[in-house]
C-alpha cells in the first residue's frame, strides 16, 4: 500500500490503525504502577500516538513470578518496548521468560523486538502469524514514516501459538490463556492471573476510549461471555484505567456494541446506505467515549458489512 495512503482512507479500507500517531503525551512522562502484588501496568493515554510518545498508547506492563517475568504487552514501537524493558529492569532482576502478543494491532506488538535479547517465548494467537503477514509491513512502514525507522520496530512472530487455551507457570502463579474467535480482531488472546485474580482481556475491553471493531461484532459478544465466565472481579483493560471493576466496565462496552449492532441492523433493514449509516448509527454514545468521532464511523462500516449478510 502506498505511503501516500491517508489515515481515513486506510481506516475505511479495512486496516485498523488505532495505534498510529496523533496528539498524545510523551512516553518518558509515563510510568508503571503496581496494581496488584507483582503486577505492574502503565496506563496509555486516551489519545492516539505521536512521535513524542512513540506509539505508547496501550496499557502495557509485566507480571513478576518466582521464576521469572511475563510481559503482558510489548508496547507500540521499538522505542516503547525499550522503555518497558528499562522499567522492568528497574523493578526486578528476574529473567523475562514470556512476552504476550495479544493481537495484531501495532500498539500491542511493535515493541516486541526490544525483548529479543532476553530470548523469551513470544506468545500469540494461532491466527496472529497470518494477520502479521497481511498487515505487518504496512504497519511498520507507517510507524517508520512518523517515528523514524530506528524507533518503529519490526514484525516479531509468536514462537508459541495458542489455538484454544494454554497455561504459563511462573513458579508461584499460573497464567491461563484463552484464544478467542474473531471479535475485536481475528487473533485476540486474553489471560487470567491466578496470583492476583486479575483478568487481562487486552483490547477485548476498552474503558473510556471507544472500542475499535476490526474483527466480528457478533463474535465480540461471544468473547464477552467467555470473559464473564472467568468469574474475575477486576480487570486490566487494553485501554483505560490500569485496573477496573470488571462488571461495570464490560457492561459499558456491551452497551456501546449493542447500540452499534442494533442501529446497524435497523439501517440495513430500512435500506439506509452505508454512507449515511456511518453518520447516524450509535450517535447517542458520543459523549461516553474518547475518540468517538474518529472510530465510530469505521465501526459502523465494519458492522454494516457483517450484518447486511445475516
Amino acid at each position: 500500500m502506498s505511503a501516500a495512503v491517508t489515515r481515513r482512507a486506510a481506516l475505511f479500507g479495512g486496516l485498523c490503525l488505532c495505534c498510529l500517531p496523533r496528539p498524545g503525551f510523551a512516553v518518558d512522562a509515563l510510568s508503571t504502577e503496581e496494581v496488584a502484588p507483582g503486577v505492574f501496568i502503565r496506563r496509555g493515554p486516551d489519545a492516539e500516538a505521536t512521535p513524542e510518545n512513540a506509539d505508547g498508547i496501550a496499557n502495557i506492563g509485566f507480571i513478576v513470578g518466582r521464576d521469572g517475568v511475563l510481559v503482558t504487552e510489548s508496547g507500540g514501537s521499538l522505542a516503547d518496548g525499550q522503555w518497558l524493558r528499562r522499567e522492568i529492569a528497574r523493578r526486578t532482576d528476574k529473567p523475562i521468560r514470556y512476552v504476550m502478543l495479544t493481537h495484531v494491532h501495532p500498539d500491542h506488538v511493535f515493541g516486541a523486538a526490544a525483548f529479543r535479547g532476553d530470548d523469551p517465548t513470544f506468545i500469540g494467537h494461532a491466527a496472529l502469524r497470518g494477520a502479521l503477514d497481511a498487515r505487518g509491513d504496512f504497519y511498520r512502514q507507517r510507524l517508520a514514516e512518523i517515528l523514524g525507522a530506528d524507533k518503529a520496530g519490526e514484525v516479531v512472530y509468536p514462537t508459541m501459538e495458542v489455538k484454544d487455551g494454554a497455561e504459563i507457570d511462573l513458579g508461584d502463579r499460573t497464567l491461563r490463556l484463552t484464544a478467542h474467535g474473531s471479535a475485536h480482531t481475528t487473533c485476540d488472546l486474553s489471560m487470567l492471573d491466578s496470583g492476583s485474580g486479575l483478568l487481562f482481556p487486552a483490547d477485548l475491553l476498552f474503558v473510556g476510549r471507544i472500542p475499535s471493531l476490526d474483527g466480528s461484532l457478533l463474535g465480540w459478544f461471544k468473547a464477552i461471555e467467555r470473559l464473564k465466565a472467568t468469574g474475575a472481579a477486576d480487570a486490566v483493560p487494553g485501554h483505560g484505567p490500569t485496573r477496573v471493576a470488571f462488571a461495570p466496565a464490560i457492561a459499558d462496552l456491551t452497551r456501546y456494541l449493542s447500540a452499534l449492532r442494533d442501529g446497524t441492523r435497523e439501517a440495513v433493514a430500512s435500506g439506509v446506505p452505508i454512507e449515511k449509516a456511518v453518520r447516524t448509527v450509535a450517535q447517542d454514545e458520543r459523549d461516553n467515549w474518547a475518540l468517538f468521532d474518529t472510530y465510530n464511523g469505521r465501526n459502523v462500516t465494519q458492522a454494516y458489512q457483517e450484518l447486511e449478510w445475516e
